[in-house]
């Protein structure tokens, strides 16, 4: 029989539309007058043009019908059955990583080697994958990292040529191998074509033959191009599930943004893109102040060590993409200030919620992981989007939520001040007219009592009408909330927190300068107390009278003598006389201190408090 033709696929249809079989099917007695000699010269036909033209897929299957052809085949016609078989187990699969695997292993098993390898190239230029196997795990991690594609397998890369060599050490191009590599000789190599592109190329090594043949090459360069296909095919199958879980965690993300019970919309986004991406860590950074940028939220490897980072903006990716808002891919930061979040290959996508910059998210994957694509990073861009109007809806919906809260309080207040105030206001000028025809004295007291009482509950009142109050300028604290703040910040200290009552027009008349000291009075008097007084009671009243404002703070402890207060009086003092007030620490006869301190609220500072 003549040899088989292993060339080019053309050839494999060719033997086919010949419908090549053993000698001893052809002709009477497998003579060379037989029926092979009579045919006479072919003319191509309508059908066998079709079949030339034929996709791989399908002439991959018309070849499989036709294997019980070969059942009797000799040697060449054996390796022509291994190479469909090895195709069609590579087109079955539909797993990207078990494509590339399987495509090493059909092909170390097809040419008869002992070692075999398929490097996929990145980006860059080198080497990005570097799938192989013979090679024991353990001698391989003895060895060191893998392969990066120079010397040969660099060629390979420069020229995608097929390579095809005797000893490997001949080669000028031969870099040797690193310490403890097994010794490797014959060497074949051939280029894997992804639509006309080179994916990546194949590795043989040690044929068990002692060389690799022209018909070894011809067989590896039929299979590299089917893993062409396969390969094609799982990328596009891939690429369709990507699509699907980004789709489905867009909706997911929007969904758990708008619903009532969305915790920290910042640590939402951040966990649905760590599960989507495969990323290994995921931060959301933050403008901070000057021009700093502060990670406000990590999920992932090291979150806990980055979380809270503060970096400055400049010469950054995250400050870049924040300043411009465009996305970005990157191979890593080593050496840069956002180095500690960009681990490896990262993703930096803006956040944007009404229409401008709100901080930058970033996805990374350990070194040495495959990086990130830019489909990937397109359906990131197009994630993190939707998942700023969500955000920005979730938003409106607080807003809205807080505003219906300060209705509420609002018009609680309103009812206090216009219906149980005044009531109180009237039932006390009706008991001091009574008091007025008592003329019995302890009754007439006793009544008294009550229209004093009566006094402080709606001074009390009045004070909660104030804190129930919506603020004006949320920016800009009035005095009255910077006090109420302040005892919220002290009351956890004391026994029983403080209680506070307002009088007169504070917030109207009283300066910002001296709303500063008044505060900072107010802490340091409080503060005395929590340090000497020993008490448990205590209350505080703001009052303004005239061109006076008058600070009271009344304990029930040990009294002005228990404790040495000097130094903390010397500085209320100085304040004091800056406004043209007065201080004085006295005895009260029930027990415990009263602290005054006034100033003049038409008064020009004079200087600072020591």
């Amino acid at each position: 029989m003549a040899t088989t033709t292993l060339s080019t696929m053309t050839g494999l249809r060719f033997i086919l539309d010949n419908r090549t079989i053993p000698r001893s099917h052809q002709g009477s007695q497998g003579e060379p007058g037989g029926e092979r000699a009579e045919r006479p010269t072919r003319v191509e036909s309508v059908q066998e043009t079709e079949r030339r033209t034929m996709p791989p897929e399908r002439m991959l299957s018309t070849v499989t019908d036709r294997l019980p052809l070969l059942a009797a085949a000799t040697e060449p016609e054996v390796r022509l059955r291994s190479l469909l078989q090895a195709s069609q187990s590579v087109v079955e699969q539909l797993d990207l990583s078990a494509v590339l695997r399987r495509i090493v292993d059909v092909a170390v098993e097809l040419v008869g080697a002992r070692y075999g390898a398929l490097g996929v190239i990145g980006s860059n230029g080198g080497l990005e994958q570097f799938i192989h196997v013979g090679m024991p795990d353990g001698l391989a991690e003895r060895i060191g990292h893998l392969p990066v594609g120079r010397g040969l397998l660099g060629a390979l890369i420069d020229d995608p040529q097929p390579i095809r060599l005797a000893r490997l050490g001949d080669d000028d191009r031969s870099v040797g191998f690193p310490e403890g590599h097994p010794p490797m000789d014959g060497f074949l190599g051939v280029p894997v074509r992804v639509r006309g592109t080179v994916f990546g190329n194949l590795y043989l090594t040690e044929p068990a033959a002692g060389a690799f043949s022209g018909e070894d090459e011809e067989l590896l360069s039929a299979l590299a191009a089917t893993a062409g296909i396969a390969i094609e095919n799982a990328r596009l199958f891939e690429e369709t599930q990507r699509h699907q879980r980004w789709s489905a965690g867009t909706a997911e993300i929007s969904a758990a943004l708008l619903s009532e019970r969305a915790d920290d919309p910042r640590a939402l986004l951040a966990d649905r893109l760590a599960a989507i991406a495969d990323a290994d860590l995921v931060c959301v950074v933050v403008p901070g102040s000057s021009e700093t940028l502060l990670v406000d939220t990590a999920r992932g490897v090291l979150a806990d060590q980055v979380r809270g980072l503060v970096f400055p903006a400049s010469a950054t990716v995250c400050g870049r993409s924040l300043e411009s808002g465009q996305p970005f891919l990157t191979s890593g930061a080593a050496g840069h200030p956002d180095g500690a979040i960009l681990i490896g290959p990262a993703m930096v996508i803006p956040l944007r919620t009404s229409g401008r910059p709100d901080g930058v998210l970033t996805a990374s994957r350990r070194a040495g992981r495959p990086g990130f694509s830019p489909s990937e990073l397109e359906m990131a861009t197009d994630f993190v989007a939707q998942a700023g109007v969500a955000l920005e809806l979730a938003r409106g919906r607080a807003v809205r939520q807080r505003l219906a809260v300060l209705e509420d309080r609002s018009r609680i207040a309103r009812d206090l001040h216009d219906q149980v105030i005044q009531r109180l206001f009237a039932a006390g000028l009706g008991l001091q007219a009574i008091a007025g025809t008592v003329v019995e004295p302890d009754l007439r007291n006793r009544i008294l009592d009550q229209v004093t009482a009566l006094d402080a509950a709606v001074s009390e009142i009045r004070t909660a009408v104030f804190a129930l109050s919506a603020q004006i300028h949320p920016d800009r604290p009035s005095v009255r909330h910077r006090i109420l703040d302040l005892l919220a910040e002290l009351g956890p200290l004391f026994e029983n927190p403080p209680r506070i009552t307002f009088s007169g027009p504070i917030d109207l008349l009283t300066p910002d300068a001296l709303a500063d000291d008044l505060v900072a009075v107010l802490r340091e008097g409080l503060t005395n107390v929590l340090r000497h007084a020993e008490a448990s009671e205590s209350t505080v009243s703001v009052g303004v009278a005239g061109d006076t404002i008058t600070v009271d703070i009344r304990d029930d402890g040990v009294g002005p003598l228990g404790a040495d207060r000097s130094s903390g009086l010397a500085n209320l003092a100085a304040r004091a006389r800056n406004w043209q007030g007065a201080l004085s620490l006295t005895a009260v006869d029930t027990g415990g201190s009263l602290l005054r301190w006034s100033g003049q609220l038409t008064a020009e500072r004079e200087g600072q408090a020591q």
